[in-house]
């Protein structure tokens, strides 16, 4: 590119072609009013992007970002500043440089600014995205034998873990007077904010049965839902956010162009006016957690087993075969929206028409044989449980079973095919799938032996009889044979 480029900074923003969004305010007004633990690509791209547009408005909610393992984050963003590129893929991409995280930190390397940061009165909420394993949880509750956790209780006023932070932050606060703040977690597990509530208070009650009173008393874990598809960054994006920008980046992020975030409105110190930007502001985050379980989760995965079946690579291949397309949207429709309890005032149909225009994006590449990963633990969640409903309603169930058997037909020929399973029950897949080889048993009854993956449904004789249907419908599980089954049901 001839001459290199100059570093995107405060200094350099004049510099942006008219083309890219900048921030809306003086960053140098803001006050850092949140303190986010794990300040991967995710955060960047989904909540720091709400607290950009909410800070032209209220400059008290800047952001410091808190890495708990690796000083690359900090290292690459420094220098810029805390700017960072994001770009919206699409058709066409857009361009906007965001501004909300004022401050970056290494917590091994800076333990005592982040508990400081953690202290400090202008902070009113932490938030997290440390992925379901940085909870240490087993089960429900905390993991007292994790050895982060461990290491933590040794000496509960040098942390590494997120939830050491956390109790440590919330410790200082009590010992200086200081309110307790409110804790969000963004990670898409069940019940992420009552979890995470439940590991704070264990893990204070070891070594402080006073401090973890207070923290039950007195902070405030409001649940969540978050959902845009962010692929990871690579030097393809760098290099196009040097020719969106005109400036060097070096860590930008992408996503998809919709964005979506729920949010239990339970604040101990206030909070953003987020509904200004988008976010939904709800009681029911179980029932948006099921709704994008059971409506995008559920025909992610019947897009992966059976696109892989007809030999497609992506989520938008799979949407440019107008027979797998118009299954998956008939299943969405016709057979997932009715057996699924949503929220008070939830739009199905526009929240599908949506997903369904998600899917169709060819410029994010997301491949199907990755959402077709850990089968076993994805089909009980995303299917099982709306086959259930259905049953119980008195309902068909035949199209929901085709998922299932397609997920039945892809181990079987990952395993003879000699290539890598990728799933927890690998073992016990492949085995199962030898010994029906070997024996030529009925293929469907060897797997509904699995008593961890079809639990009580597999006694059920209607959803035994109708997978056996699907399973049959698929026959030999290629191309010729899915098209069919996927065209009559």
């Amino acid at each position: 590119m001839g001459e290199e480029a100059a570093r995107l900074s405060e200094a350099t923003l004049d510099r942006l072609p008219a083309s890219v969004a900048r921030p809306a305010y003086d960053r140098a007004r803001t006050r850092i009013g949140v303190v986010h633990l794990g300040i991967g690509a995710f955060h960047r791209a989904h909540q720091a992007v709400y607290f950009d547009q909410v800070l032209a408005h209220e400059p008290q909610w800047a952001v410091c970002g808190v890495s708990l393992r690796s000083a690359e984050v900090r290292d690459a963003l420094q220098p810029q500043d805390g700017l960072y590129a994001l770009e919206l893929l699409g058709p066409t991409p857009q361009w906007r440089v965001i501004g909300a995280v004022r401050e970056v930190l290494c917590a091994p390397r800076q333990q005592a600014q982040v508990l400081a940061r953690l202290a400090d009165p202008d902070v009113r909420l932490v938030t997290l995205t440390v992925t379901e394993k940085g909870y240490c949880l087993e089960g429900d509750r905390l993991d007292l034998t994790h050895p982060d956790i461990v290491s933590d209780l040794a000496d509960p006023r040098t942390p590494a873990s997120a939830i050491g932070y956390v109790v440590a932050g919330l410790r200082i606060r009590r010992a200086r007077g200081l309110p307790a703040y409110s804790v969000l977690s963004c990670d898409n597990l069940p019940d992420n904010g009552g979890k995470l509530r439940r590991a704070c208070v264990q893990y204070a009650h070891q070594f402080d049965p006073a401090l973890a009173h207070w923290i039950e008393v007195q902070a405030r874990f409001p649940r969540s839902m978050v959902d845009s598809i962010t692929p990871a960054s690579d030097d393809a994006l760098r290099v196009r956010a040097q020719h969106a920008l005109g400036l060097q980046d070096a860590w930008p992020v992408q996503r998809e162009a919709y964005s979506q975030w729920v949010v239990e409105d339970d604040f101990a110190l206030g909070r953003p006016d987020w509904e200004r930007f988008g976010v939904t502001m709800s009681g029911d985050i179980a029932g948006y957690d099921r709704a994008k379980l059971r409506l995008l989760n559920a025909p992610h995965s019947a897009m992966a087993y059976l696109g892989t079946l007809l030999g497609l690579e992506t989520v938008a291949d799979a949407m440019g075969h107008s027979v797998l397309a118009g299954f998956v949207a008939r299943l969405m429709r016709e057979h997932v929206a009715p057996n699924v309890a949503l929220p008070e005032r939830f739009d199905a149909d526009a929240y599908i028409a949506a997903i369904l225009a998600r899917f169709a994006n060819p410029a994010v590449r997301h491949r199907l044989i990755q959402i077709a990963q850990d089968g076993s633990q994805k089909i009980p969640v995303r299917f099982l449980g709306t086959i259930a409903d259905a049953l119980a309603a008195g309902r068909s169930i035949d199209a929901l079973c085709l998922p299932v058997a397609g997920w039945l037909q892809f181990v079987r020929q990952q395993v003879q095919a000699g290539a890598s399973l990728a799933d927890p029950l690998a073992p016990q897949l492949s085995a199962i799938t030898a010994r029906v080889q070997k024996d030529a048993q009925n293929p469907v009854q060897a797997y509904l032996a699995m008593e961890g993956v079809f639990g009580l449904l597999a006694e059920d004789e209607r959803f035994v009889a109708a997978l056996h249907r699907a399973y049959a419908a698929l026959g030999d599980g290629r191309p010729a044979s899915v098209q069919m089954a996927l065209t009559v049901r």
